[in-house]
């Protein structure tokens, strides 16, 4: 499986001429006051620590379709009960699913987890991915792609969290506002909505507008009753304009 990850971290990165349509679609959007404004409503979020890439990819996994408490708890049983990914890998998947059945969906995340841990054994002798810290972005990307069940978001997730790498993830609260704010089409896929993101968001500010796009759609641009007289983007946001 290949996936194209137009990044502004790698030099190497070109857009096709449909991704150059979309991103020229909102390029008249001012992203930059949208940084800005959010900052000044939520602060400035730094991600402080580098961690293991693979202890962050197994945890977003388990964090798919489902609580924060919910994973948190199905990856704290994984590791009780499995001291090692090593550990994970000679296990029955039955006995794994048992083992993460707190953070729902556990036949397929551990038939994912299995295959991920498996596939990377195979290829390194190991089972680690810290050598994803000194891969440009572009080829960290472009190597989580290649596993069953590790998708676009999943993968910015990791790369981002884990390694500080210059990418942009959407949950399902960004994508909401963003779409909102008309950053992104309405009907838009996941590999494209990042495809535009990668491009638009401004060196330095991944992070930060990650995290106060997940804040802002939790508090003030919620799926129902958006509280869009108290939003500090309602000028740039073309669904806002409509309802002040």
């Amino acid at each position: 499986m290949s996936t194209s990850w137009p990044c502004k971290a790698t030099s190497e990165s070109a857009l096709t001429p449909a991704k150059e349509t979309a991103v020229a679609a909102v390029v008249e959007k001012p992203v930059h006051y949208i940084i800005q404004n959010l900052e000044r409503t939520y602060g400035v979020p730094e991600n402080q620590r580098i961690s293991d890439p693979l202890y962050m990819l197994i945890q977003i996994i388990l964090s798919q379709a489902t609580s924060d408490i919910n994973s948190h708890r199905a990856f704290t049983q994984l590791k009780k009960r499995f001291p090692t990914w090593d550990a994970v890998l000679r296990a029955r998947e039955a006995t794994l699913a048992a083992a993460i059945r707190s953070g729902g969906l556990a036949n397929q995340k551990a038939a994912v987890i299995r295959n991920l841990l498996r596939q990377i054994k195979e290829r390194h002798g190991s089972i680690d991915l810290s050598f994803l810290h000194n891969m440009p972005t572009e080829e960290a990307a472009q190597y989580l792609a290649q596993f069953r069940g590790i998708g676009p978001k999943t993968i910015a997730c990791t790369l981002l969290f884990a390694c500080r790498k210059e990418i942009f993830p959407l949950d399902t609260h960004i994508f909401r506002t963003l779409r909102r704010v008309g950053l992104i089409p309405r009907k838009c896929t996941d590999e494209r909505a990042h495809d535009i993101m990668n491009q638009l968001v401004p060196k330095g500010k991944f992070y930060s507008l990650h995290v106060n796009l997940v804040r802002h759609g939790r508090t003030l641009c919620r799926p129902r009753d958006p509280q869009c007289t108290n939003c500090p983007i309602v000028e740039y946001c073309d669904y806002g304009q409509t309802v002040i």
